[in-house]
């Protein structure tokens, strides 16, 4: 590695990152990298600030914990590199190592790996920036390479072997076919049957659970969308040879014998994409986040692979149609307006859910529930009980009364709120815009001589092609950036008008004229304050930049398990 400065650095930060949740379990890959990057250090007399590492974070984002943290120590000053064993440790997209660039320039920091090549000089960052391009142009190949591999077998009838196979199939030999496992296969076929019969997904679950049948998952319970799917999974239709004829090309009919059933696997029917987000957890700090987004393809672009049939076709068509016929009803009205629709976390993670019951019909009831307890019922190993209206509604509207009757602390809540949410890049959002639009200009100008080179003869049009491809790459992570940079503005932007429309609204209000809202209002209001409520021990603890030091409790909390302690406790 080249020298950084005559004088060499004195305060360096160093970095370390791994992509997968093995090597981040394995810890090698990250110890190996800190020990070269000590060694370098120690040798050069750099004093480290602080090692940060990535464990289990993908190159391809920049929303990582340790990356932020270490933008963090850049924009607090007094850092003269940060330092990491490749360049593609701290990102594998060469336009965040411009944002990254230009972002540590401005205080004063540089960004130095053990495996640069080129030096400060234009000379050496053009040798960079192409060692980084031809880094990510090979990553491009081996996946095209991978991909197109997948697409032939496909095409010559052979399944993509995955850690599991589908429920009630195993792999071959050679781990490119699916053969029956009898005893998944019996399990299915139960499923089949059952729903053939007429029973809904909520006894076939209940069956199953009682039964002692592992889902494929290997839980006690089967999630009811794991059965709808396997229901309706072209994987257990069986089809004649002269239907699959119609399905298959020639190399995967070949393997086919004429006369006998098939089930259907398709493969490319889906393009799923996967990058991490983070947002502020309204305590000062950060959430990070995987989404994942599955966009489906076009039908003529799906390849059928043929898989063995097992069951008779009259049970599979009977169990389709009676699942697909089993859809709840629409819901036409609401029974009441909830205050916290939306906004109750149960202690498990998942959502409270409204629930209304009416008893013999004597009069209705209304409570907050455990989705996933509902879901599963008996089964679930949730345990938190049903809540009252009565004994959450007042209690949340009581402490959100005295806030909007202090609208200082309204004030001081919200303006928190929206310097978290621009909290991006460990600058401004204009600042950051103005980055990537300069990277766009950029590229447009590269397009441009690059056609220039094409037209005088000085590049084939076959590199044109490739090196073309490569700056619309570029591009589409720099529009990327900027849409996610436009959507946190955007959130921003909605809570400084959240903020004002609460100052309004409040400004000289009367306490009656607070309790005179309606639930919907009240709900309204509680969205905009970003509120999330969670059920704990004998209270509710209240999350976000409002959130309560204490627990808010008033008397017995939970709703009784049966209707007569119901209609008592009403009553008193």
């Amino acid at each position: 590695m080249p020298s950084i400065d005559a004088h060499g650095p004195r305060r360096v930060i160093l970095y370390a990152r791994v992509s997968t949740d093995e090597q981040a379990r394995s810890g090698y890959s990250l110890a190996q990298q800190l020990e070269a990057l000590r060694e370098h250090a120690a040798r050069e007399g750099h004093e480290v600030l602080e090692e940060v590492s990535d464990p289990g974070q993908s190159g391809v984002s920049l929303e990582r914990p340790g990356m932020d943290r270490v933008r963090d120590l850049v924009a607090a000053g007094g850092v003269s590199v940060v330092l990491a064993q490749d360049r593609d440790r701290l990102t594998r997209e060469p336009a965040y190592h411009y944002l990254l660039r230009r972002e540590f320039e401005e205080h004063g920091t540089k960004i130095r790996a053990l495996n640069d090549r080129g030096d400060e000089s234009p000379e050496g960052e053009l040798t960079d920036g192409i060692l980084d391009q031809l880094a990510k142009y090979e990553r491009a190949k081996i996946a095209e390479r991978s991909r197109r591999e997948k697409l032939r077998k496909a095409r010559e009838g052979k399944t993509m072997r995955t850690a599991t196979p589908p429920y009630g199939f195993r792999y071959d030999e050679a781990g490119d076919a699916l053969i029956v496992s009898s005893p998944e296969m019996a399990v299915v076929e139960k499923v089949f049957r059952m729903a053939a019969e007429g029973l809904g997904t909520w006894k076939i679950q209940a069956r199953l659970h009682a039964a002692g049948v592992l889902s494929p998952m290997g839980g006690s319970v089967w999630d009811i969308m794991v059965i709808k799917r396997l229901v309706l999974n072209d994987l257990y239709r069986p089809r004649s040879y002269d239907a699959m004829a119609e399905l298959l090309g020639p190399e995967a009919l070949a393997r086919l014998a004429p006369g006998g059933l098939y089930g259907v696997q398709w493969h490319n029917r889906r393009k799923t994409t996967t990058r991490t987000v983070s947002e502020p957890d309204g305590n000062g700090g950060r959430i990070y986040r995987r989404r994942r987004t599955t966009k489906e393809r076009p039908r003529e672009e799906w390849i059928a692979v043929p898989v063995p049939a097992h069951m008779p076709a009259a049970v599979v068509e009977a169990a389709r149609q009676r699942i697909e016929e089993n859809r709840m009803p629409e819901r036409k009205y609401l029974t009441r307006e909830w205050e916290l629709r939306g906004l109750l976390r149960c202690p498990c993670g998942a959502g409270m859910r409204t629930q209304t019951t009416n008893p013999h019909n004597k009069g209705h009831y209304f409570y907050y529930s455990c989705s996933r307890r509902r879901k599963l019922r008996k089964m679930c190993d949730c345990r938190q009980p049903s809540i009252r209206v009565g004994n959450v509604e007042p209690l949340v509207w009581e402490f959100v009364r005295g806030l909007l009757l202090d609208p200082e602390r309204i004030r001081a809540g919200m303006e928190r709120m929206i310097a978290m949410e621009r909290e991006t890049s460990k600058g401004s959002p204009e600042k950051e815009a103005r980055m990537w639009s300069d990277k766009l200009d950029d590229a447009g100008r590269k397009r441009s001589r690059y056609q220039e080179m094409a037209a005088e003869g000085l590049i084939t049009f076959s590199e044109l092609r490739e090196r073309l491809a490569e700056l619309e790459d570029t591009c589409e992570v720099v529009r990327r950036e900027l849409d996610a940079l436009a959507g946190r503005v955007e959130r921003a932007e909605q809570l400084e008008r959240d903020k004002e429309a609460l100052l309004e609204q409040t400004a000289g209000v009367s306490p009656e004229d607070l309790d005179a809202l309606s639930g919907n209002e009240r709900n309204e209001i509680y969205r905009m304050l970003r509120l999330e409520i969670t059920p704990s021990g004998e209270g509710f603890a209240i999350t976000g930049v409002f959130r309560t030091d204490g627990l808010l409790s008033r008397g017995p909390l939970w709703a009784s398990g049966s209707s007569r302690s119901r209609r008592a406790s009403t009553r008193r």
